[in-house]
């Protein structure tokens, strides 16, 4: 049977004090609502049905950049008049015999297992709900039970003294034939003290017609908690970042302190991958094995391969590095680069659109931009690959056992042949051949006794 997912994302979500969507609003660098459309994909739904609202034109453009693909629909609810109001607008879009999963923009951190529990948990004739049972319940619809049957949802507002006593929770997912949904939703009225269309008001006609309701529930609260403001977005933050870190841990990471890193997309990791404090990882980043990662560094989308260390203070984007190798401290790796088996960047090296051979480093104060680099080559401190023309970019090409003496300019285009040498302060405007030395330097004076100025005042 197929899968149609709705997913309620129209809230302004004014006590966010933004101009952003509240669905719009991140979690580890994803919109919340981003998070929530994975999760259905995850679960292999064939159509995804997002109803929005407020700010509608920046949430399409944003999720269409963020989640590309024709399962995603978006669907315009013009008067925001409660939950079941705003899964009605789908209604057009559901067929009759399909299966239907109700989800919430702002409620990211709900697991595809707890999901896929709520699925199973539905009978054939009947729907299924995620329920969680909460110390303090206060703010939430409470789940009426008849000899342990679910009869219906009483709304707080609505919920008479002895109702408010019930601890389990209404999470507002739910699970049930299309068809089915849409007979209900046709039917819901707004007699109620919010005067909104609730969703949860099909529970009860779902009972009446003597469907089943089945019930499945999250392994911890977080799991069905949403945002409506900073702070509970800060707290949805730390939890989704500690559910990785135990992840990561799980897999055979050390890290020196799991309350300090930042997962910001996927991180894949070999054996004994060692991470200090305060590193954040973005993108797509692979750590092979034996990989040693100091603190303060940032990568993002890079794949570091075996037996590499990367130095406190690092950053490296875009960029591939062999086995072996070592960056940093305060190394930056910029997108396009590769540092080759046995390769080595130390303090204060930047590296953009280079690769750097197997054997070759660079070991401190040093700019490489638009640069080939051979083999077991030796670049001095504080040399510069001039590779900007102030229109055009261009490559300095260096090869196999060259030497470049430090504080060197090379201007480029230009090529450094086999084992040449460019001796220190010099600017290299022209093609050095294979064993020549390449100096380029205005001839030293000493000037005898000369008299320093002295101060006037």
């Amino acid at each position: 049977m197929s899968l149609s997912v709705v997913i309620l994302a129209a809230g302004k979500g004014t006590r966010m004090r933004s101009s952003l969507p509240k669905v719009l609003h991140a979690i580890a660098d994803k919109p919340m609502v981003s998070h929530v459309i994975d999760s259905a994909r995850q679960l292999g739904a064939v159509n995804i049905y997002v109803v929005y609202g407020f700010g509608g034109e920046v949430l399409k453009a944003t999720l269409t950049t963020e989640n590309t693909g024709d399962d995603l629909t978006f669907i315009e609810q013009k008067e925001q008049l409660g939950t079941g109001h705003a899964v009605d607008q789908a209604s057009p879009f559901l067929k009759e015999d399909e299966d239907v999963l109700v989800l919430y923009g702002d409620v990211p951190l709900t697991k595809v297992s707890t999901l896929e529990s709520l699925l199973q948990a539905k009978p054939e004739n009947g729907m299924s709900l995620l329920t969680v049972y909460l110390a303090d319940p206060a703010g939430y619809g409470r789940i009426v039970r008849k000899d342990g049957i679910v009869v219906g949802i009483i709304e707080q507002k609505d919920a008479k003294p002895e109702q408010l006593l019930i601890n389990e929770a209404n999470t507002g997912i739910l699970y049930a034939k299309g068809g089915d949904l849409k007979r209900w939703l046709s039917g819901l009225s707004n007699n109620n003290a919010q005067g909104e269309y609730y969703l949860t008001d099909i529970i009860a006609a779902a009972h009446s017609e003597g469907k089943i309701i089945a019930t499945a529930h999250p392994e911890t609260e977080i799991e069905v908690e949403g945002a409506n403001n900073r702070v509970q977005l800060a707290a949805l933050e730390r939890a989704y970042q500690e559910r990785l870190v135990e992840e990561l841990m799980i897999a055979g990471a050390s890290l020196r302190d799991p309350a300090r890193i930042d997962i910001r997309g996927s991180l894949t990791i070999g054996s004994e991958v060692s991470i200090d404090i305060n590193c954040i990882f973005e993108g797509s980043v692979t750590l092979a094995n034996n990989v040693k990662i100091g603190a303060n560094c940032i990568l993002k989308n890079c794949s570091i391969s075996d037996n590499v260390e990367i130095k406190p203070n690092s950053i490296i984007e875009d960029a591939t590095i062999g086995e072996n190798c070592s960056a940093g401290p305060f190394a930056r790796i910029r997108p396009g680069s590769v540092m080759n088996k046995d390769s080595h960047v130390g303090n204060f090296v930047e590296m953009k659109k280079t690769t750097l051979g197997e054997g070759s480093k660079a070991g401190h104060l040093t700019y490489l931009g638009d640069a080939l680099i051979g083999k077991n080559v030796n670049v001095g401190a504080g040399t510069i690959t001039c590779n900007y023309d102030g229109v055009n970019k261009s490559q300095t090409i260096i090869k196999d056992n060259a030497f470049i003496g430090s504080n060197s300019s090379l201007v480029a285009p230009v090529s450094i042949g086999d084992s040449a040498t460019i001796g220190a302060g010099s600017v290299i405007a022209k093609n050095v051949e294979k064993d020549d030395l390449a100096v380029a330097r205005g001839k030293q004076r000493n000037i005898k006794n000369w008299p320093r100025p002295i101060k006037k005042y």
